[in-house]
């Protein structure tokens, strides 16, 4: 799918950004412009809007966050993987490894990488999925071939009957944002959120907020400690 760029002689690997956030993406796309062998060969904010311009442009690899406008980040990564197999992903996220790492190798990613992480460790990324590589932490890398290899997962597994916009909102009530905060960050209305709240509520068997509040805090804390002793 990729048409290979050349600058001063040298092959650059093209590179498109799924980013909806523009402050982020432009600090994003300066970091990657700085490598020789990089370049940002298009941009998107949304999945609706990536999928056209990811056909024209044909990128090498695709950057994509989770927290999109309308539809997860991982549904992108889902319908890549599906129909242009050849083309790499790589998840870059402020969501916790331990919370979603899998769920993205599962939707077809090639990695998974931390916004916090050091420039140099996302263009490193980059670099290592468009060789072939399957990019993760060290830490998180462990714990997948140990559980591969028949050990039991230090703390709760994720909540797997939730879908990847579900597993957001239940993150994000864990974290203590309330339905107000998590339609801003998401962009989606507050009644929209009110009904991933409700669909939660179902999916978990819990009776009320109060419920689903304590459920979610109580599973983002043990993540994270999972995510600390790995």
């Amino acid at each position: 799918m990729s048409e290979s760029t050349t600058t001063g002689g040298k092959t650059q690997i093209r590179v498109f950004l799924v980013e909806d956030h523009p402050v982020f993406r432009l600090g994003l796309r300066e970091l990657i412009e700085q490598e020789l062998d990089l370049h940002v060969c298009g941009e998107a904010e949304n999945v609706g809007s990536a999928w056209d311009k990811i056909c024209r442009s044909k990128p090498d690899l695709v950057v994509v966050d989770i927290s999109l406008v309308g539809r997860s980040g991982l549904e992108l990564v889902k319908q890549l993987k599906d129909e242009v197999p050849e083309l790499p992903t790589l998840v870059l996220s402020m969501h916790e490894e331990s919370l979603y790492a899998e769920r993205a190798l599962q939707a077809g990613a090639r990695g998974y990488i931390m916004k916090h992480e050091t420039a140099d460790l996302i263009v490193d990324a980059i670099r290592k999925v468009r060789s072939g590589e399957v990019y993760l932490s060290a830490k998180m890398t462990g714990e997948i071939l140990y559980k591969m290899v028949g050990g039991t997962a230090k703390g709760p597994l994720p909540q797997q009957c939730l879908t990847n916009r579900e597993l957001e909102v239940f993150e994000m009530v864990g974290r203590g944002l309330t339905t107000r905060e998590i339609s801003d960050r998401l962009c989606l209305s507050a009644k929209t959120v009110g009904t991933y709240r409700e669909r939660i509520k179902e999916k978990l068997k819990l009776r009320n907020a109060s419920e689903l509040t304590h459920r979610a805090v109580q599973w983002v804390e043990q993540s994270a400690a999972r995510g600390e002793d790995g």
